[in-house]
């Protein structure tokens, strides 16, 4: 098999570096894995990102660079597939850190599976470990809170091209944070494909220690997904999603509870936050603001639902 990694992009150069440098380090086995190229496509990143790729073109030999103005992730994997010269697809993120048996991990468990089902109708998800440790992410171990259900998320998955075409891509209306991924999941899972976990395929996802300074870009995103979450709704009105987008009772009242209808939150939380992050557990005080992170996503949610109906009427 021959692997297209799709990478999109936008103002994230210093970690693209290290996606980037990582996986030009793969070692494989040449009779499982006839090659692969890393597709990069720019999404109008204005932090000189294209200048640096060119520049290091000749450090980066696997890499093939495609650019478009900022139209959002969804646009720009649909951009690097259909631009993709393998027969099979890896989507990982740009602030994602790989291993050197990265590929081989993947390409071993799609080989395996094939001949044990002698079809491809499969995908396999790697592990995705969550890091804030710029200078050595590969060093984090694996927590509790990097577990996912999710059954396809571009963090780290591989597919055949070909499933892609027949599904038809990402939907590119999922232009707010949120959502595009699983939803082509649901059409991957009706055109029955499976999951296949394989945690031997990890990836080490970069993000910078959560800050005070964070919090109005994480409501923003919350209430984004929860716009997003309506849309996905839309096209796939069952139970399974409304759980999925937590447009439930049960949602509203668990959230509602536990930040006491929105008492708890980024004011009045403010102070517990920042003596967290002093202590030196910016991860304890990131899950303590999902208290009030996840009622803004459900109030947002509930209200671009009512907005839906009032059109819809």
């Amino acid at each position: 098999m021959f692997f297209s990694v799709v990478i999109p992009t936008y103002n994230r150069l210093p970690i693209l570096e290290k996606c980037l440098r990582a996986l030009e380090q793969q070692t494989y086995e040449a009779t499982l894995i006839a090659g692969y190229e890393v597709v990069v496509v720019d999404d109008g990143s204005t932090d000189g990102t294209v200048a640096w790729l060119r520049q290091h073109q000749a450090e980066l030999p696997h890499v093939v660079l495609f650019e478009q103005d900022h139209k959002g992730p969804a646009a720009a994997r649909n951009l690097g597939v259909e631009k993709a010269q393998g027969d099979t697809i890896i989507f990982i993120d740009s602030d994602l850190v790989v291993l050197e048996g990265f590929l081989q991990s993947h390409a071993a468990a799609l080989q395996a599976a094939q001949a044990k089902a002698g079809h491809d109708r499969f995908f396999t998800y790697g592990r995705v470990v969550n890091t804030a440790n710029f200078d050595n992410p590969t060093s984090e171990p694996y927590k509790i809170t990097d577990y996912s259900q999710a059954f396809f998320a571009t963090g780290n998955v591989a597919i055949a091209k070909r499933w892609l075409m027949e599904a038809g891509l990402f939907d590119t209306q999922f232009t707010l944070y949120g959502w595009e991924d699983l939803e082509l999941g649901v059409r991957l899972k009706n055109l029955g494909l499976s999951l296949i976990k394989v945690p031997e395929a990890v990836g080490y996802h970069w993000h910078p220690p959560f800050a005070l300074e964070d919090v109005p870009s994480l409501i923003d995103k919350e209430i984004q997904r929860g716009r997003m979450g309506v849309l996905f709704y839309q096209k796939h009105p069952t139970r399974e999603v409304r759980m999925m987008i937590q447009m439930t009772g049960l949602h509203r009242i668990l959230w509602g509870a536990l930040s006491l209808g929105g008492r708890l939150n980024e004011h009045t939380l403010a102070p517990l936050l920042r003596w967290l992050i002093a202590q030196g557990k910016p991860q304890l005080a990131l899950e303590v603001a999902r208290v009030f992170l996840n009622w803004y996503n459900v109030q947002g949610v509930y209200a671009a639902y009512a907005e839906m109906q009032q059109q819809g009427g």
